[in-house]
């Protein structure tokens, strides 16, 4: 309110300057914040038969995630995604429903509305020809939803997302994993087994024992299923495959973690309260 009575004092009172004084004023304090440090945020899905988009729109502040107007921007600007194919400038560029702006011009104009750094982060797009996408927002806020064109694969997907999100994996399968990573493990437990003075000869067999404990916290398949922290994921999808009678295999994940990446700054916030009545 006080923004608007603002705009219209600056503009005499005319309606359509003053929304112009607005926007342009949005715009100036977009450009004055943005560099600051955003890791906050949400992390927003939708999704569609055999498809599903994933988004990272960043705060400054953990405050905004509950911020209604914020969450709404955060699911409207997943929904578009899905049509974006994973590519971020084609995102921001896309129209945003109900408005004459662009993805991009709302990200801004909501930086003037809520007062913080907010950017586009990040999107990308999974999809498959025959089986399902899940999905899974660990604590969400903004909605993150299951959609499945085979109901017999929905749970398990739904399940499979979860353990993603805990577990971690870097790969789906030892061949999927990046060969840089293997040699450098590889590297590292051959020099700790020189160190704990352990023949040459013996060296190698104590790699490849050691690689598989490995492979069993980063590979997909390998690991423990959360579920039950027992089975082996590979194992419950070869009983899976049985129970439908037809192969069940994983194309491909992504895992998001808002803010991964992104180097916060440390802040006294007492220091600062303190410094601001100093002055």
């Amino acid at each position: 309110m006080m923004d608007c009575k603002k705009a219209l004092t600056e503009t005499d009172g005319e309606l359509e300057a003053a929304v112009d004084w607005l926007r342009k004023s949005g715009l100036a304090q977009a450009a004055r914040k943005a560099g600051r440090t955003a890791a906050e945020g949400l992390i927003g899905m939708a999704t569609a038969p055999g498809k599903a988009a994933m988004v990272e729109i960043n705060a400054e502040t953990d405050f905004v995630a509950r911020n209604a107007d914020f969450q709404a921007v955060v699911r409207e600007v997943a929904r578009i995604a899905l049509d974006c194919e994973g590519d971020l400038e084609r995102l921001s560029a896309a129209s945003y429903p109900g408005t004459d702006r662009t993805v991009g011009e709302e990200i801004t104009n909501l930086v003037g509305t809520i007062g913080e750094n907010i950017q586009l982060r990040r999107t990308v797009v999974l999809s498959t020809p025959a089986g399902v996408v899940g999905d899974y927002i660990h604590m969400p806020t903004a909605e993150g939803l299951v959609r499945s064109a085979r109901r017999s694969l929905e749970r398990p997907a739904h399940e499979l997302a979860m353990h993603i999100a805990a577990a971690s994996p870097q790969a789906v399968s030892r061949d999927s994993l990046d060969q840089t990573m293997v040699e450098r493990e590889r590297g590292v437990l051959a020099e700790q087994a020189r160190a704990e003075g352990k023949p040459e000869n013996i060296i190698e067999k104590m790699i490849e024992g050691r690689l598989r404990k490995f492979f069993e916290e980063v590979v997909l398949l390998e690991q423990t299923w959360v579920i039950d922290g027992e089975t082996r994921v590979k194992s419950v999808l070869e009983s899976l495959a049985g129970t439908l009678d037809t192969s069940v295999a994983v194309s491909d994940f992504v895992r998001y973690q808002l803010g991964e990446g992104i180097e916060r700054e440390s802040k006294d916030f007492a220091a600062e309260v303190a410094a601001q009545l100093g002055s």
